[in-house]
């Protein structure tokens, strides 16, 4: 069989881990592009440190990635893919056949409200370290945090809420945090005993907690939260990014928000033709990038399969793995699908059941930047 030629498009967590998985399984079988308008790949899952001083996003040059893929690399953005006549369209206007795509572009992060500091894994540092200094100053005596309506990832709001009480109440200071969710219980994509136990660490920093809600930012200081109508007049409001699909024509979109629907196989619907796709531009409900390398690793397999080089991958059956920072001890948390009665069945542990330094598991990236932080020089 010839070599099958395979365009990984992004070098998110998603495709990095794509990547790689694909390098191992289907060997010298696939001659691979990369593509991503970017000169380095940001490691960000402790980007919730950065306002802290406790920790940096680590960064990689995407072309020494490429080199140790032996992958030839195009820095440039994908603006359109002809699913049918297998082709990707680059904003630069280069035309790349394909016989195997795997789309691995992110979302779109947009601003879910106004007047409100949006927290986001690029400008952590930026959005959010003058309002702690600002607390730790006694300047802001009462915040608010939002979690959107829309699609997000959840986490890094809860580490903010906890570890801002923790940072305040080592320096004896006690300000007022809020944190509103329009779901039921705390962090819910988990399930009951990590919901239970991040409440009750909720309960224990003071922080207040209104459940099941829509908050609506009326102004810069200003929080109606519905139902009841109850009114906050907080010094600073924070949420997240509302994840939304790629803005990549040619695509199949799920309404409403936009994503790639994408199968079990992580195949990309309505596709007709080897097109896969992972990490948060897809229809899956959870956006983390735990669950965008298990779903990189299943598509990595299924086009090995294509370049007759494994057997057909088994369906996706994610399993969730998170590690929650609280500015003292983390709160390691993991879930799996809870069968026919839906949602998530989780488990609480004291000590991480995956390698301690890893906030984010991904199989094969995972290892492969561990061996450049070995290898880089150090200060």
């Amino acid at each position: 069989m010839s070599e099958l030629d395979v365009v990984i498009c992004g070098t998110g967590i998603a495709g990095a881990e794509g990547a790689l998985r694909l390098r191992r399984l289907a060997g010298d079988r696939c001659r691979m592009t990369i593509v991503d308008p970017a000169e380095e790949f940001g490691y960000r899952p402790l980007a919730v440190r950065e306002p802290f001083a406790t920790g940096h996003v680590r960064r990689y040059p995407i072309a020494r990635l490429a080199d140790d893929l032996d992958a030839r690399h195009i820095q440039d953005a994908v603006a359109g893919v002809d699913l049918e006549q297998r082709t990707l369209q680059t904003a630069a206007g280069l035309e790349l056949p394909y016989d195997a795509v795997l789309l691995a572009l992110g979302g779109r992060q947009l601003a879910p409200v106004e007047h409100a500091h949006v927290f986001t894994d690029h400008n952590a540092g930026e959005t959010f370290h003058g309002i702690v200094q600002d607390i730790e100053g006694g300047y802001v005596t009462s915040i608010v945090l939002l979690e959107p309506q829309e699609p997000t990832w959840p986490l890094p709001l809860y580490e903010l809420a906890l570890m801002t009480a923790e940072r305040a109440s080592s320096m004896g200071m006690a300000p007022q945090i809020t944190l509103c969710t329009p779901h039921e219980r705390p962090l819910h994509g988990f399930g009951g005993a990590a919901s239970d136990a991040v409440q009750r660490l909720l309960e224990e920093a003071a922080i207040t907690v209104h459940t099941g809600v829509q908050a609506r930012v009326v102004g810069p200081r200003h929080v109606i939260v519905e139902p009841g109508g109850r009114e906050l007049q907080p010094e600073r409001i924070v949420t997240l990014p509302a994840i939304t699909g790629p803005p990549v024509s040619g695509l199949p979109s799920a309404a409403p928000y936009g994503f790639v629907p994408i199968d079990a196989h992580c195949r990309v619907r309505g596709a007709g033709a080897p097109a896969f796709a992972a990490g948060d531009g897809t229809d899956f409900p959870i956006k983390h990038g735990g669950v965008a390398a298990q779903q990189a690793d299943t598509a990595a397999a299924g086009i090995a399969h294509l370049a007759g080089a494994a057997e057909p991958p088994p369906a996706l059956r994610p399993t969730l793995r998170g590690m929650l920072l609280t500015g003292r001890k983390p709160l390691f948390v993991s879930a799996q699908p809870a069968g026919e009665a839906g949602g998530w069945r989780s488990e609480i542990h004291d000590e991480p059941p995956w390698p301690a330094d890893e906030k984010i598991i991904a199989e094969e990236l995972g290892p492969y930047l561990a061996s450049r932080d070995d290898a880089a020089p150090r200060p």
